[in-house]
């Protein structure tokens, strides 16, 4: 079973305890999910494992593309270590729904592993995949791939 929780930046450490990097606080199965606006982008920030019993919170964070002024849907993946179809079936039908919205669906920071399904799954040519999320908001965001 896996368990999805939302990130809160409190490491649950206490006194002494050695300070962790986000990826290491990551269980085995776990997906985070962390969404906030910045202007007229959503970035939804997924860190973990991304599957078929972990999949519904991307879901409900990547719903709702008709959002009052939201232009762009920006997916960070910079933490995500594994994506199975179903994770890959969730970001593109959520393409397809922003699109359909007016709205853009990209993704940023994708590690080798998740590059390498997109580009055996063909997905590469539908995403808009930017290096890094700094990178996707800056005022040269233009993506590689479509």
């Amino acid at each position: 079973m896996h368990h999805c929780a939302r990130g809160t930046g409190d490491t649950g450490h206490g006194a002494g305890e050695p300070e962790r990097t986000p990826r290491d606080e990551y269980r085995p199965g776990e997906l985070r999910v962390a969404v906030r606006r910045a202007g007229p982008v959503r970035i939804v920030a997924v860190g973990g494992e991304l599957d078929h019993d972990s999949a519904d919170e991307l879901r409900t964070a990547l719903a709702g593309p008709g959002e009052d002024g939201l232009a762009r849907i920006l997916v960070d993946l910079a933490e995500l270590r594994f994506c199975d179809s179903t994770g890959l079936n969730v970001l593109l039908r959520a393409r397809q729904e922003a699109e359909l919205a007016g709205v853009r669906l990209e993704v940023a920071g994708p590690r080798p592993a998740v590059v390498r399904l997109f580009a055996i799954t063909g997905a590469d040519t539908v995403l808009r995949i930017h290096p890094d999320l700094a990178l996707a908001l800056g005022p040269d965001s233009g993506p590689v791939g479509p």
